[in-house]
């Protein structure tokens, strides 16, 4: 098993809430739909860390429960701050779409023509046989 996240301890090989910790989280996630930033949204539920882990702290659908972890959040909440997140992120223009490459297309058959020419200088006789090489598309 992995990290045990934020609001859960392990009891007898199982994950329980851990009660001060929960309320931590639930102020972080209230905090963070008022309007807060993630550090003041943080800062306010009493949890000292860094934006980025509280970024990843709202994401983990780890809250929501599954067979392992119980809930701490409900899904309303959760989806609410998911939301909020990406209006937020779209306000500041940080919501990137991703480039459309073009294709390029590589000829794959060539043809090559009989070559008359003989060069002293092996870099002009490869030269000049290159050059004498067409593509077919």
């Amino acid at each position: 098993m992995s990290h045990t996240p934020y609001g859960y301890r392990i009891e007898n090989g199982k994950a329980v809430i851990d009660e001060f910790a929960a309320t931590q989280i639930k102020e972080l996630f209230l905090a963070y739909l008022a309007g807060d930033s993630l550090t003041a949204a943080a800062q306010k539920a009493g949890i000292r860390t860094s934006h980025s882990v509280i970024r990843k702290m709202l994401q983990s659908t780890r809250y929501l429960g599954n067979d392992y972890y119980p809930a701490i959040i409900d899904p309303i909440t959760f989806e609410a701050v998911e939301a909020e997140c990406i209006r937020r992120a779209e306000k500041l223009g940080r919501v990137f779409e991703p480039k459309i490459e073009n294709k390029i297309v590589y000829p794959t058959t060539f043809r090559i023509t009989e070559g008359a020419k003989q060069f002293d200088d092996p870099f002009e006789q490869a030269e000049y046989a290159y050059s004498l090489i067409e593509s077919e598309t």
